[in-house]
């Protein structure tokens, strides 16, 4: 059954039946959250391991001896940084290991940019008539907010399914005043979506208007994969390099989704020059991060080979719940032609578009029956969906019983906004 075959009397039977099916689970006084992309109670004892070593003096002590109980290390434990390096690519050399936040590290690079500038800038960000920055969307929330904060504007740009519109970001990137891209290469938050090769190759070699230009390349769902099957990434580092344009990079991940959100580690890659001058810049605003989690890390993760190991359990427990969901909106929505989804390899998200002008319907229905969602246009700059059709899902963290209830009425009020539309028309 095909929604937009149906007769007018056929539509208006069909809301009949799905407004009863709607009540009957808002009567039902549920509580159920979708809405972001936190890891369930089961990852989380996953890695209760970090927590149970009592130490003793000579365990608070790094390979070479250090007391990590102290001051020093600035920039990351030399076995930490082996560890992002070799999940990464990145030399350790190219390396800064900070707290526990990627966006944090994010959030300071470009607040480094607006006072002193990057390395190759003509003056601080802070002192143009005009700063923009662009948007591929949908896109991560808190990636826009962090650059609307600071005052860029913020310009989108359309996402394909290969990544962001390269025909269009290297228009934009001609204007002296675009200073940067956010980009979430590997599984993207929220549309699943992995660039390809050629769209690396031209975000690495683009010429752009702003010497200053930077690439912020936040690799959050590098090894984060649902399946057998991991989505290859291309080296945009070894790709800018072929072209000079090393100094564009700012890449950022971290074991936020890997140990514990709010206690795991993160980390920054740049160039050697752009490691120049921010360095010193960092000397001044910590005296260093906490490596005694660091340590915990180490030694709970102890290498490449044990993360991989780590998040195959992750992929069985986010498997399921992305099974779940994307069954029920297999079973619920197919065939209707009121709404498309992606099915990621790998990540949290998954990205859902209505028939245009029913997702904040959608929205409103599910939250009067219990279930949060992201809210409606987070997914664009200045959350402004302009064809109020994009739903981001998060099934991690929900249990898989709470999860499926939550499918149910997701479809149900998918059906509902959409038949309402329908029939206003």
């Amino acid at each position: 059954m095909n929604y937009k075959e149906l007769s007018a009397q056929q539509l208006f039977a069909e809301y009949e039946r799905v407004s009863a099916e709607y009540n009957s689970y808002k009567a039902k006084g549920l509580k159920l959250d979708i809405s972001r992309g936190k890891p369930s109670e089961e990852q989380l004892d996953a890695s209760l391991g970090l927590l149970s070593k009592q130490r003793t003096v000579a365990d608070c002590k790094s390979a070479d001896g250090f007391d990590c109980r102290n001051y020093g290390i600035a920039f990351g434990m030399p076995e930490m940084k082996a560890i992002f390096s070799d999940i990464t690519g990145i030399p350790a050399d190219n390396i800064i290991v900070g707290g526990n936040s990627s966006l944090n590290m994010m959030y300071d690079s470009l607040a480094r940019a607006m006072i002193f500038g990057v390395y190759g800038s003509p003056r601080p960000w802070c002192r143009e008539e005009r700063i923009k920055f662009l948007c591929p969307a949908p896109g991560y929330d808190r990636h826009f907010a962090v650059t609307e904060t600071l005052g860029f504007e913020l310009i989108p740009v359309k996402m394909n399914a290969d990544g962001p519109d390269m025909d269009e970001v290297e228009a934009l990137v001609k204007d002296p005043e675009v200073k940067g891209i956010w980009c979430v290469p590997k599984y993207s938050n929220p549309t699943g979506i992995t660039y390809s090769d050629e769209v690396v190759r031209r975000l690495a070699k683009m010429e752009t208007g702003a010497p200053d230009f930077r690439i912020m390349w936040d690799n959050a769902y590098i090894i984060h994969d649902l399946t057998g099957e991991s989505d290859q990434l291309l080296d945009i580092f070894k790709e800018a390099e072929k072209y000079g344009n090393e100094d564009r990079i700012f890449y950022f991940t971290s074991t936020s989704k890997i140990t514990f959100p709010g206690a795991g580690v993160a980390m920054m890659g740049a160039s050697k020059n752009n490691l120049d001058q921010i360095k010193p810049l960092i000397s001044i605003q910590t005296i260093g991060p906490d490596k005694l989690n660091q340590l915990r890390h180490v030694e709970f993760l102890k290498d490449k080979e044990g993360v991989l190991s780590h998040m195959k359990l992750h992929a069985e427990l986010l498997g399921k719940r992305f099974d779940i969901l994307l069954n029920a909106l297999k079973s619920g929505l197919g065939g209707l032609g009121i709404a498309e989804w992606n099915e990621p390899k790998g990540g949290y998200f998954v990205s859902l578009d209505t028939l245009p002008g029913c997702a904040k319907r959608a929205y409103t229905l599910a939250k009067e029956a219990g279930v949060t969602l992201t809210t409606v246009g987070a997914t664009f700059p200045y959350g402004k969906d302009p064809e109020d059709k994009n739903l981001r899902l998060a099934p991690s963290y929900p249990s898989c019983e709470e999860l499926a209830l939550a499918s149910e009425i997701l479809v149900c009020v998918i059906k509902l906004a959409t038949l309402e539309k329908m029939l206003n028309k």
